[in-house]
């Protein structure tokens, strides 16, 4: 590698916070990128980014969506969705989305609301706050407990313990122990029994009863350990990336405060400002694979057995894909994405990320037409699935 080549890396800090120079030179100097630091791939176009997501029979999801886990030596266990490929994956996805419906999510954004405005009314009249402390860190995680049905006490204790799995120190990898642990759902063993015994109205007690037919063909409902996986996947993904979202739609908004202000005045914005900021500032910047078959492109071959990268957030601003796309625009013709991924292993909880991001804006323009940021208590996150602040304190007029 020469001293002007291209280098990109998922933990090094100082790229990771502002990854988009290297994004446009990768897309433009090194699209398909190689890195012997760590041994992995990535795709950095937009076209080629997205045909990898519904090309699942060579850039395979059996050996999870994490680099780590896709470069750890462990057996993947079985059961868990974002584990699995068809037919095993369409099965179970099958199933959490008869449970995980529309109607279900819908019939709690009053509860979201409730729960928005509870954490904002202590801040009008202050000088600012921080809103990661405030909003985004707990919100996500008693929107599941709502789904859920987990009793707020244990909300919180839940929340660190999913974060804590998916922490690593600044510019090292994330250490896998137990490849089992990341979705086994242990910490949710106690009240998976509890709530066998007093069934409710909740996404649980739906997991409990459901009956399928299996890969087998066999008609049954999911054992306990099954149960857990698919508790521990819902609450896991739901709890980092939509935290990470709602600082998001904070920061970029006070950077433009022109746009800020049309969606404070209309609010039929805000769907739109939620997805222009996803697209522009991914929570998650990218997606791992296993490299099932060997892959031929731009004259190069990825053998089989390798990890790739799939890199949302340098497809999100490919100009081959958008006009003008390292600008944040909420009137743009096409905000759509990939953040959220592409075909069979398209984000279930997509639709619950957006609701939490409209309401939070909602009830946080209601109250804060105006705010700026605290740049200099500002600190991102140290971790290498999701992207987005640890802290953030807005700073009120």
């Amino acid at each position: 590698m020469t001293a002007t080549a291209v280098y990109y890396d998922p933990y090094d800090v100082d790229i990771v916070a502002d990854p988009y120079p290297t994004y446009a030179r990768l897309r433009e100097e090194a699209p398909i990128y190689y890195n012997e630091r760590y041994d992995f791939w990535a795709l950095s176009r937009h076209a080629d980014v997205e045909k990898a997501l519904s090309n699942w029979e060579t850039f395979s999801n059996s050996r999870s969506d994490i680099l780590e886990l896709v470069k750890s030596d462990f057996d993947m266990p079985k059961g868990v969705m974002m584990f699995e490929d068809p037919p095993v994956h369409t099965m179970l996805r099958g199933l959490m989305s008869r449970v995980f419906t529309p109607r279900r999510m819908a019939e709690i954004e009053d509860q979201i609301r409730a729960y928005c405005v509870a954490c904002l009314d202590p801040w009008v009249g202050s000088d600012g706050f921080d809103i990661i402390a405030e909003l985004a860190s707990m919100m996500p995680m008693r929107v599941i407990g709502m789904l859920l049905g987990i009793p707020e006490s244990e909300q919180i204790s839940v929340r660190d313990a999913n974060d804590a799995n998916l922490r690593t120190r600044p510019g090292a990898p994330m250490k896998v122990v137990q490849a089992d642990k990341i979705a086994d759902g242990r910490i949710y063993a106690d009240y998976v029994e509890w709530r066998s015994k007093n069934p409710s109205d909740d996404l649980m007690t739906a997991l409990l009863n459901v009956e399928f037919e299996d890969e087998q063909g066999v008609t049954r409902k999911l054992t306990r350990k099954e149960v857990l996986h698919y508790t521990q996947v819902v609450a896991g993904a739901g709890n980092e990336t939509t935290g990470r979202l709602i600082g998001w739609l904070a920061k970029v908004l006070a950077e433009h405060p022109d746009q800020r202000r049309e969606v404070y005045e209309d609010r039929s914005l805000l769907t739109r400002t939620v997805d222009e900021t996803l697209r522009f500032e991914p929570t998650g910047p990218h997606v791992a694979r296993w490299m099932a078959k060997d892959f031929e492109c731009y004259e190069t071959t990825v053998p089989a057995g390798s990890a790739m990268l799939l890199l949302f957030g340098a497809a999100n601003r490919d100009p081959r894909r958008y006009t003008d796309p390292d600008r944040f625009d909420i009137h743009r013709d096409n905000i759509s994405h990939l953040t959220f991924g592409k075909g069979l292993h398209y984000c279930l909880g997509a639709n619950l990320a957006r609701l939490e991001g409209r309401v939070a804006l909602d009830e946080l323009l209601n109250r804060f037409p105006e705010w700026d940021i605290d740049y200099d208590t500002a600190q991102l996150a140290p971790t290498s699935t999701v992207r987005g602040w640890e802290r953030l304190r807005l700073v009120l007029p």
